[in-house]
């Protein structure tokens, strides 16, 4: 390792190192508590030595977890409440499948474990959801209404809401999901409409969050201080805290730096150039790149025919899209006719690359926004979605091999593109997988951070196990359960 790589990769330890001191900070003067009851996951925050406080129940959205939602807890909590996060049946670390009416029994056992906490008022309560997890709440709200004080419903779905239930509804929505847009406004008009009647519990209100999507406004600190003014206005508490969450920055920064580190270290380790190296012509990479997705597309629709399309694989929408990869992969294989031999020393250094990959993108994930430890009924998934996802990885690296930085960024946008466009096709004639259409923004990312590890190793084989086994276990960690 020369010089130059030597203090990059210091640099890079140093940046993991103050991340990690970042994302503890934000612990800073709260107590934190791990539940189980009734085979409920849950996270409780709240400040330390707090005394009868308000308490909120945070419910996350359709494929999330209790730490997708952990920004409002954390804001919140630094702001004076005691917050309780829970996962779904099927999500996260809960097992159990989600059946009709199993939301509302998550959200019950929830409600139950807050009230035995030592910091919660009992007369002091409120709802939090996001998504599918707003449904959740705002039907808790108006099916008690003198339990809650007040409900934040964020990108919301749909519930029976009337001028006098849920009380004190605030409704949130991202400025790019337009249709939960029209949606919060047509909640807001079966309301009641806008007002600040908060004694009366009838105050109404809807927020408009500039340039965030489904997800992305999870992370948006106009969201979270706009739940917690709602809520101050609520029990009249004083706005006291300065507190934002800046912990997915400490996280992109704590994944930069494993970036930086396997940028150093890879070259040691790569495996040197074969003296038959494999040539395949770019014009046929191209055209097996552009025909995969219609035939992935098409044998997602011959197999609907023979059962649910949502829960192939063991998961819901996800196993779907790890098939979908791999017929794609395999087409694009094919229309290549290449196909290089791997080694021994490949598969160590795609396991090896995994294992980084695995600790850059999830040890700080788990404290932050995914549940990244998978539970048994998750892991035994996770061999088949490896073997599903590795053909399109292996096809990406034999159709770069040996290019440079420009035709590699040009690749990058091309699969960015055809699997943008491709999913879209899917979502065309497979309405039912209509969640996929919310991950679409994710793609030119995750295939971004692929190909910069692709371009790292001297062959396909080690980056293609490597990328396999990274988005698998990805798949596997966030999509629901299939019953």
């Amino acid at each position: 390792m020369n010089r130059k790589r030597l203090l990059l990769a210091v640099a890079a330890l140093l940046l993991i190192a103050f991340s990690w001191w970042g994302v503890m900070t934000a612990r800073s003067g709260l107590v934190v508590r791990h539940l189980e009851r009734e085979g409920v996951p849950m996270l409780y925050v709240a400040p330390h030595n707090a005394e009868k406080i308000p308490g909120v129940l945070v419910a996350h959205g359709y494929a999330g977890s209790k730490q997708l939602m952990l920004g409002y807890a954390h804001v919140l909590a630094h702001a004076g409440y005691a917050v309780m996060l829970w996962d779904f049946n099927s999500h996260g670390a809960n097992p159990k499948p989600l059946e009709h009416g199993s939301l509302q029994q998550n959200l019950d056992v929830a409600h139950a474990a807050i009230l035995e906490q030592p910091e919660v008022d009992s007369l002091r309560l409120a709802l939090l959801g996001h998504s599918m997890g707003s449904g959740a709440v705002m039907s808790a709200g108006i099916q008690d209404v003198n339990r809650f004080a007040a409900t934040v419903a964020i990108s919301p779905t749909g519930a029976n809401v009337r001028p006098l239930a849920p009380r004190n509804l605030q409704l949130q929505a991202g400025s790019w999901e337009g249709s939960f847009v029209a949606n919060a406004q047509r909640l807001l008009k079966a309301a009641g409409g806008e007002n600040d009647k908060f004694v009366e519990g009838k105050a109404r209100s809807f927020i408009l969050i500039p340039n965030a999507e489904h997800i992305t406004i999870l992370f948006r600190d106009a969201s979270h201080e706009a739940a917690k003014k709602w809520l101050n206005a609520t029990f009249g508490l004083q706005g006291n805290s300065n507190y934002v969450d800046h912990r997915m920055i400490w996280y992109f920064l704590h994944l930069l730096g494993w970036l930086a580190l396997l940028g150093t270290v890879a070259p040691i380790l790569s495996l040197p150039w074969s003296e038959h190296k494999l040539k395949v012509h770019q014009l046929s990479s191209w055209i097996g790149l552009l025909v995969a997705p219609f035939v992935a597309s098409g044998v997602l629709v011959l197999l609907s025919r023979g059962g649910d399309i949502n829960s192939l694989g063991g998961l819901l929408v996800g196993g779907a899209v790890s098939i979908w990869f791999g017929v794609a992969g395999f087409v694009w294989l094919t229309v290549m006719s290449r196909l290089p031999r791997p080694t021994l020393q490949n598969v160590g250094l795609g396991v090896a690359l995994f294992v980084v990959l695995w600790v850059a993108f999830g040890s700080m994930a788990q404290v932050v926004w995914l549940q990244w430890w998978l539970i048994p009924a998750r892991l035994k998934l996770f061999p088949l979605m490896s073997l599903a996802c590795f053909p399109w990885f292996l096809a990406s690296g034999v159709a770069q091999q040996g290019v440079g930085v420009g035709k590699r960024i040009l690749w990058w946008l091309g699969q960015s593109l055809v699997l943008i466009g491709g999913f879209i096709l899917v979502l065309y004639l497979l309405p039912e997988l209509g969640f996929i259409y919310l991950l679409l923004p994710l793609f030119p990312l995750v295939i971004g951070i692929f190909s910069y590890t692709g371009s790292l190793f001297k062959e396909p084989w080690s980056s293609a196990i490597g990328n396999a086994l990274l988005f698998a276990w990805m798949l596997a960690a966030a999509f629901p359960l299939a019953s």
